[in-house]
């Protein structure tokens, strides 16, 4: 038997990144437009910067509390009562290493092995894979595509229950269609899971990159305190901050030394310089935010409509995230085509098939970039699209 056979089934069954493995062909290419990961083109303001060097400046390499500093968590109550105009307790946020870990520490405190969790499907892969190397059992719901936009029909989550379901992961603003959830689908779900005792896991990071308003709707429109819902989220898309690993959960109060628990169990907290920076992040990034949105929403128009000009793509304008969602005539492989893609016009593109059930005919496009370097991105894959 071999070493690798030796490991555990769910971590060998762990896929390979299906985004990844078209990044890795081609990294480092002259000429290359990369957009096929989920981040922009900006680095870390420099406010932000400041802030975290200063504090590594000042020493601040010790061991520290484990939901977090307390600065950073009444800052987590601002930024919230700001953007739900309700209030919040510091109590409330648990910090984490990044958005990956608050969804891992929800998926421990709700799921395990033989659990069931459904989903909606095409989906951010990292989720699922989650799940499955924790034993569980990710479930999708298929979105319903159509040029009009994605839609979800709340019947068909509540006909993927099973007495082995313990949540429902939503997220909304989603990645990687840009489908966003109204009041009343969200109305619906919450709904649904009061009713079969479910947990809700709300994944709400792309909230503020939203083109109809301020910010998408959300479950803390909706929801009651004693509900059970958990919030996870990052610092990572908002403040441009994805390489710092930094994001955090929103429990209920009762929750907060469980959930410290579990983060003393994994990375015992995360650095408070860090931690600093994201302080400054919070009380200081708003204007920072409204700059890439309004960026943002112009390079999905342009893209939309240089991609629809061609007539042989179908797509749905996303109301939400900054992602384009988009399949071409005659593709059905979207993975070998990615190649070809890359290395025919040099733009770099995430296949459809790395998002799972319902993802498999598109291609993800991220469109926080140089509106210059989208200009250019376009009129390659429009050229490449009608031959």
């Amino acid at each position: 038997m071999s070493l690798k056979e030796m490991l555990r089934t769910e971590a060998r069954a762990a896929p390979v990144s299906g985004i990844v493995s078209v990044v890795d062909h081609a990294r480092g290419r002259e000429g290359l437009i990369p957009l096929w990961v989920g981040e922009g083109d900006l680095p870390t303001p420099h406010f932000i910067r400041e802030a975290a060097t200063a504090s590594l400046a000042a020493g601040d390499t010790f061991y520290t509390w484990q939901g977090g500093v307390p600065e950073l968590r009444a800052a987590l109550a601002r930024y919230h009562q700001r953007a739900f105009g309700r209030s919040f307790a510091p109590e409330e946020f648990i910090v984490t290493g990044g958005g990956m870990q608050a969804i891992q520490l929800a998926l421990q405190a709700v799921a395990g092995a033989g659990d069931e969790v459904v989903y909606l499907s095409p989906a951010w892969p990292n989720f699922p894979a989650a799940l499955g190397i924790a034993g569980g059992r990710p479930v999708p719901v298929q979105l319903d595509f159509s040029e009009n936009g994605w839609s979800l029909d709340p019947g068909r989550v509540e006909a993927a229950i099973t007495p082995r379901t313990r949540a429902l992961f939503v997220n909304t603003p989603s990645n990687p269609t840009g489908w966003t959830a109204n009041r009343a689908t969200l109305e619906a779900l919450l709904d649904l899971a009061r009713r079969r005792g479910l947990w809700i896991i709300a994944d709400e990071i792309y909230t503020k990159f939203f083109y109809s308003g301020r910010r998408a709707p959300s479950l803390f429109d909706i929801a009651s305190d004693d509900d059970r819902i958990l919030f996870v989220n990052s610092f990572s898309k908002n403040w441009a901050m994805t390489g710092w690993r930094i994001g955090w959960v929103r429990v209920h109060p009762s929750l907060g030394q469980v959930f410290e628990n579990l983060v003393q169990y994994s990375t015992s907290g995360v650095a408070e310089f860090m931690q600093r920076g994201a302080v400054a992040a919070l009380d200081e990034g708003d204007s920072f935010i409204d700059r890439q949105v309004e960026r943002a929403r112009d390079n999905r128009d342009l893209l939309s409509t240089a991609l629809r000009a061609t007539g042989r793509v179908r797509l749905a304008v996303p109301e939400g995230a900054f992602y384009l969602f988009f399949a071409v005539e005659g593709i059905e492989d979207t993975r070998s085509a990615a190649i070809r893609i890359v290395d025919e016009t040099g733009v770099g593109l995430a296949p459809g098939t790395a998002f799972g059930v319902g993802g498999e005919r598109f291609f993800r496009i991220c469109f926080n970039r140089r509106t210059d370097q989208l200009e250019e991105a376009a009129a390659r894959l429009a050229r490449w699209t009608v031959g």
